[in-house]
């Protein structure tokens, strides 16, 4: 039986062969415009301080940073070489991943909080040869090369680049030396800025479009992670699609604060706002108050957030003191949220209103596989399909596969659920170096399995049910469905459900993680205890009886999550493993 294959109902987009430099910053000879924008215009702004860089300033420091990466003696940058940025979000993040970009090099992103452990798998495994990091970091970095590579305190120090915390480089202040370094013999990103400038970027027209330009690593939600390796071409598509689907107004001002080292964050938090022609306020890291301000002083209008932020936005008291009028769009991503976590978030925002002034908030579908996304909600069905992750963005193709163990697959029918296979110009170019990873996640045809269920309704809307491999074998439960009820519960202000094994019925038993709003209410065992119960019980009147948490029900300070806001759920196994073995004690 032939194959059921879902086509995007938008049109395809081109599919360009070039640098996603080239991509975002050409110069137009006839108008001087840059990415078909004004070459003055703000492109970031970091928000701390007000300080912006425009499009022009952006073009020129990147291929400064380039010139300097290709040309320092100390570093020797070829084409293809990769660089590893181990920073928070900051104003010279950008450059950071354009330098890199216009010298021809791969960038490799990681968690600005890994130990020095963590660190030194990415490391490795990319073949990194620099890295790019800051004072706070820097101990760290050092930590990997030195001790957990063995190398010399000189050869450590001759592959990292160190900068500073002063923006002076923004107005084009630099200096030979950075601040708080001049004991260290570190190159410094100032003076690369400073050693001249590459007259063009890096070529990668035709069949090297194909070459990786950012090597982004899964969440390692299931495992340890692996490199992504996105193309320059995954990146072009993905621009094109997304702005098709989802694109920003003119002047927009953008609030992120998505970790950039993270796909959706790099992709839609950085180099799609260049491609709309927006200006792009970054964020260090989220705080609630800080965002509250941010989106006062600069007045926001549109945000990429993640579940745990939506729930601040519903729940937190100390929205109320500030004005949020001018967001517009609120766009959630990277985790599943609940339709009732929405609603509750819209009617807080709306409150302080004019009933004519226009507020969306919808989500959709993606993954660092994706580049970053395959499915976005469009604006105009927020609200009717509130709850689905949206259709498919153009140039993709879906299958939804209800069975693939034998030697042909079953496609599931119209409205069954079933695992979700993608095809597409933004799909990733593979695992690096993990044939074993390739060969499990793409089929000879290059399917891409993604893992997740979802369901299709009749008008092409994509609902996700869970992760193929995070179903709880009892009655083949999915825990984001139990999820979605107990955040509705007035005092769990964040859960999770995982699979507990019962060694009495040989399967495994829904356990749910709450999170109390206020912890002082169940300080003692005996409250902790009596909450528990308590919501299990509520849980009993709320679904059906094969749903109940007869794993139990566990009060912890915080839910493990990702920085993209994923549920780690192997962290919450790991607990109910300790917490089973200390009761046999």
């Amino acid at each position: 039986m032939a194959p059921r294959i879902y086509y995007s109902s938008y049109p395809s987009v081109p599919l360009h062969t070039r640098s996603i430099f080239t991509h975002l910053l050409s110069v137009d000879p006839s108008n001087g415009n840059i990415g078909g924008f004004p070459a003055q215009e703000k492109v970031f702004v970091d928000a701390a301080t007000g300080i912006s860089i425009s499009r022009r300033d952006l073009r020129t420091l990147s291929l400064k940073f380039g010139y300097g990466l290709r040309h320092d003696p100390r570093v020797k940058a070829r084409r293809g070489d990769v660089v590893l940025v181990f920073s928070p979000n900051s104003l010279q993040y950008p450059v950071y991943i354009l330098g890199a970009i216009a010298a021809g090099m791969c960038c490799t992103l990681t968690n600005n909080a890994y130990t020095a452990r963590e660190l030194q798998h990415q490391y490795i495994d990319s073949g990194a040869t620099m890295i790019i990091t800051t004072s706070e970091n820097l101990s760290v970095a050092l930590e990997m090369l030195i001790v957990g590579l063995g190398l010399s305190q000189a050869d450590a120090e001759s592959r990292i680049i160190i900068s500073r915390n002063s923006l002076a480089w923004a107005s084009g202040l630099v200096s030979s030396r950075s601040e708080g370094e001049a004991t260290r013999d570190l190159i410094t990103f100032d003076q690369l800025l400073g050693i001249g400038e590459l007259q063009n970027e890096e070529e990668f027209d035709g069949e090297s479009a194909q070459e990786t330009a950012l090597l982004c690593y899964s969440s390692g939600t299931t495992g340890q992670p692996k490199g992504v390796e996105t193309t320059h071409q995954n990146l072009t598509t993905a621009t094109e699609t997304i702005d098709l689907v989802l694109g920003y107004k003119a002047g927009d001002q953008l609030l992120i604060f998505l970790p950039f080292y993270h796909i959706y964050g790099a992709v839609s938090g950085l180099l799609f706002p260049i491609f709309c022609g927006t200006t792009t306020v970054i964020m260090a890291r989220f705080d609630l108050i800080d965002f509250c301000v941010a989106v006062e002083r600069f007045r926001i209008t549109a945000v990429l957030v993640v579940p745990p932020v939506m729930l601040a936005i519903a729940r937190h008291p100390a929205i109320d003191k500030f004005d949020l009028s001018s967001i517009w769009l609120l766009f959630s991503s990277a985790a599943p949220v609940s339709p009732t976590l929405i609603k509750e978030a819209k009617k807080r925002l709306l409150a302080k209103r004019k009933p004519e002034e226009t507020l969306y908030i919808t989500e959709g579908y993606g993954m660092t596989e994706c580049s970053p996304a395959s499915h976005i909600l469009p604006l105009d069905s927020s609200v009717l399909k509130m709850g689905s992750v949206g259709v498919l963005l153009p140039n993709y193709q879906a299958r939804l596969v209800a069975d693939d163990s034998g030697e042909t697959e079953v496609d599931a029918e119209e409205g069954i659920p079933g695992e979700l296979w993608l095809k597409g110009p933004s799909v990733m170019k593979g695992y690096l170096n993990n044939l074993t990873a390739n060969k499990d996640s793409f089929t000879a045809d290059r399917w891409y399995k993604t893992g997740d269920i979802c369901v299709r309704d009749k008008e092409g809307f994509y609902f996700i049910v869970d992760r193929k491999k995070e179903l709880i074998k009892y009655k083949v439960l999915p825990p984001a469905e139990l999820e979605s009820v107990l955040i509705t519960h007035p005092e769990v202000a964040d859960a999770a459900v995982i699979g507990v094994h019962n060694e009495k019925d040989m399967t495994e038993l829904p356990r749910a993680y709450v999170v109390h709003p206020q912890p002082a209410k169940i300080s003692t065992p005996e409250s902790k205890k009596a909450f528990e119960k308590s919501v299990a019980k509520w849980m009993e009147s709320k679904v059906a009886r094969h749903k109940y948490l007869r794993g139990g029900v566990v009060a912890i300070g915080e839910i493990p999550r990702s920085a993209a806001g994923k549920i780690l759920r192997r962290e919450l196994r790991a607990m109910a493993k300790r917490d089973s073995v200390q009761s046999k004690l």
